[in-house]
């Protein structure tokens, strides 16, 4: 053999097929030729050797929901920019969102975004198109002719679909592509124009309040609607203990509901804003500690499917406004991994192969692609982490062209060493 990838002494992590052991993976053609023991013999006629003796090899990371704001603001990020900071951050596939300028509504726009992926030639990239024409909630956008053009699934994220007819619309034509429909549960009349979670510090920090109401309120509507149509349906960024119990009912009655939590939601609580910094302004806003120990809980035990990042690029000009009238938004790809460390693994919630499969195999079944696997003949797309390597976080040297991140300075543990897709290293730090 004169070409191939070998991938020596590594810990590798596969949950999709049950495999945490200390073995090689051997890489041909851009594709997962063998795991296990692979002999001198072998070896010899490979192209590259990487020994990953105490490190994890696991198959690449998924992100099902980043903003790559390409179309309409560019100077924020781009795709080749976002592409070049997931693989950074270990992930060999990632979802963007369809809430660019203008929305991603037909076919032209999504090959279009799948155009730009395949010329930066970086990570998977793959997007979901809006359920609704300029995201406006009123008619349902071109999802037909998006499913064919190869959107993975439907949101309007950055707004809920307020109007249930709309909503059940939708659902029922998502149907007959068998594509997931993803939320933002919020609703509006809840929401009305609040910056942070309602409560105590909202009070006293005389901002108005987003009620965890927002969110509960049309989660549990749409789940009325699952009911009905049976459609697979996802809840974007959970964030209350009530969401939750709302979740856990809906999978308690067999629905196909699936959801996801990102590193904010578990790290940080509404406190964070009482220094009116603008950078932990984000929707589904900051809430309480009780919120994040349901939510830390209910990954214990299994109920949440996806761990995301919501990467939301802005410029500094625009956080730098008053917290009234900041975007919402976390730039937080390259941190992610460590930060799910920070607030799983090192308390001990989850262990390594059960955060693997919530980054890897489970979002893949989400948004129905192939991948999240080192199954043989798969396309090799591979993470290697180093998991006890230690680092501050400096959000000067993010590949992103945006660094609207509150974690800056932090001291955080495992770092991505090598992400490679298809077979070939895009990225080794």
């Amino acid at each position: 053999m004169d070409s191939g990838l070998l991938i020596k002494n590594g810990r590798v992590i596969d949950p999709a097929n049950n495999i945490d052991k200390k073995c090689d993976v051997l890489i041909v053609d851009g594709k997962i030729a063998e795991v296990g023991s692979i002999g001198p013999q072998v070896e010899k006629g490979v192209q590259k050797v990487i020994d990953a003796a105490g490190k994890l090899v696991t198959p690449g990371l998924i992100d099902i929901h980043v903003h790559f704001r390409e179309p309409g603001d560019e100077e924020e990020e781009t795709i080749a920019s976002g592409s070049t900071a997931a693989v950074a951050a270990g992930f060999t596939s990632v979802v963007c969102m369809p809430n660019t300028k203008p929305p991603v509504e037909n076919e032209t726009d999504v090959e279009y975004v799948h155009r730009k992926a395949r010329k930066a030639r970086k990570t998977h990239v793959y997007t979901m198109g809006a359920i609704t024409k300029g995201q406006e909630g009123a008619e349902l956008a071109e999802m037909g002719f998006m499913a064919e053009a190869g959107a993975v699934g439907f949101t309007d994220d950055g707004r809920g679909v307020q109007d249930p007819a709309v909503m059940l619309r939708a659902l029922k034509y998502a149907k007959m592509f068998d594509v997931v429909i993803a939320q933002h549960c919020e609703d509006e009349a809840f929401a009305a124009k609040g910056v942070m979670n309602a409560g105590y510090y909202s009070t006293i920090l005389g901002l108005p309040g987003i009620d965890a109401l927002a969110e509960e309120a049309m989660l549990w509507r749409d789940i009325q609607l699952i009911k009905k149509t049976g459609v697979r349906y996802h809840a974007q960024h959970l964030s209350t203990v009530g969401s939750v119990e709302l979740i856990r009912a809906a999978k308690k009655d067999s629905l196909p509901v699936t959801c996801e939590v990102t590193p904010h939601h578990l790290l940080l609580t509404e406190e964070s804003c009482a220094d009116y910094d603008t950078n932990y302004k984000v929707n589904p806003p900051l809430r309480s500690r009780k919120d994040i120990d349901a939510i830390k809980e209910a990954i214990a035990e299994g109920l949440i499917d996806a761990l995301v990042t919501d990467h939301a690029p802005h410029l500094q000009s625009e956080k730098e406004l008053e917290f009234l009238a900041a975007p919402f938004g976390i730039a937080g790809l390259e941190c992610a991994l460590s930060l799910y460390v920070k607030a799983l693994i090192e308390p001990r919630i989850i262990d390594w192969p059960a955060l693997i499969k919530l980054m890897t195999v489970n979002p893949a079944r989400i948004i129905g692609i192939d991948k999240g696997t080192l199954s043989l003949g798969k396309q090799a797309d591979v993470t290697i982490i180093d998991p006890d390597a230690e680092y501050k976080i400096d959000v000067h040297t993010f590949r992103s062209k945006s660094k609207n991140c509150p974690y800056n300075g932090w001291s955080v543990k495992g770092k991505v060493e090598k992400t490679i897709v298809q077979g070939e290293i895009r990225f080794e730090a």
